[in-house]
């Protein structure tokens, strides 16, 4: 005999089973194969194809006072984690004050003060604002990671850029949110790290390529910055740059290998030498070991950059 299929509204995402009834879900379809008990009262479809969001929705409507917090309001927000938190897909999950801990099955759980404006809500979930998400995660993470967090949380560019994007907070904003907990575990090192947050990295790898260059002694280099054409239309982003030497860096990941972004990779290179800049590719294995490779490219372009323009002012260009 065929079963009863499911319900065509059955959540793309975690639910509790206490709503199994307005989802059009009997006890026995509740207990199929095809749906997964995650903990005790919740379920998701063994299928479900949801956001990040909407798989760990069901954890803070089992409990509204609870939100999600560390490391998954991190994912939720899409804020850079370091490696050992990447690994790491417990659930976290926090209660206000002095109330209990969220006590289950793949679950830690944290006891939070919460200050007005920390715990908001975002695709039906509640959960700490990527601000109070990133002064969180501090006390767990390195201050080169705290670093990456904090530019992947500001990182914006405007309306001419390939890929226009919002900051998820600002640097004041992170500011404040030091200020607004003095004692709190970990704000030492945020506020530290602080110094160095910059907005323009894309990745946590290019946050790593900037503080290895600082770490050398270089010279910082400039983000978001814009290269024009000769019409003074924008025409190269790089991910950082040293303007006066008019050195654009460009790290590429594992996708630059692919055929069509060699490609493109290529026609860009010719585009920086055309308009008289000298273009620096990194790669993965470059920021790798106790003395980056990409510390002696970038000292050797800085070098022969300088040497360039001295020259181009001793001749009168």
């Amino acid at each position: 005999m065929s079963r009863t299929p499911m319900p065509p509204q059955l959540p793309n995402g975690s639910f509790p089973a206490s709503a199994a009834e307005s989802l059009g879900l009997s006890q026995k379809q509740l207990r199929r194969d095809g749906i997964v008990t995650l903990s005790r009262g919740l379920r998701l479809p063994l299928h479900s194809t949801g956001t990040v969001a909407e798989h760990l929705r069901g954890y803070t409507e089992l409990d509204p006072e609870c939100c999600l917090s560390h490391g998954s309001a991190a994912r939720v927000h899409g804020i850079s984690l370091s490696k050992a938190l990447e690994g790491d897909w417990r659930i976290h999950l926090a209660r206000p004050g002095e109330k209990w801990k969220p006590r289950r099955r793949n679950v830690v759980g944290h006891q939070l003060t919460f200050k007005p404006g920390e715990v908001i809500e975002l695709d039906g979930v509640r959960l700490t604002s990527p601000a109070r998400t990133w002064l969180d995660l501090a006390h767990v993470m390195s201050i080169d990671d705290i670093i990456a967090a904090g530019d992947s949380i500001v990182v914006e560019h405007d309306e001419n850029h390939p890929r226009p994007r919002q900051a998820l907070a600002t640097v004041d904003e992170l500011k404040a949110i030091v200020a607004a907990h003095p004692g709190m575990r970990g704000v030492r090192k945020a506020r530290l790290a602080l110094d160095l947050v910059r907005v323009g990295a894309d990745s946590p790898r290019e946050t790593q390529m900037r503080l290895i260059l600082l770490h050398a002694g270089l010279p910082e280099p400039t983000l978001n910055h814009v290269i024009f054409n000769e019409w003074g239309a924008p025409a190269l982003w790089p991910d950082a740059a040293y303007v006066k030497e008019r050195i654009s860096l460009q790290y590429e990941g594992g996708h630059h290998g692919e055929a069509e972004q060699y490609k493109r990779d290529i026609r860009r290179q010719v585009l920086t030498e055309r308009l008289g800049w000298r273009e620096v590719r990194v790669h993965h294995d470059d920021l790798l070991g106790p003395r980056p490779e990409v510390v002696d490219k970038v000292r050797r372009a800085l070098w022969t950059g300088r040497g360039l323009a001295a020259n181009a002012r001793r001749i009168g260009i």
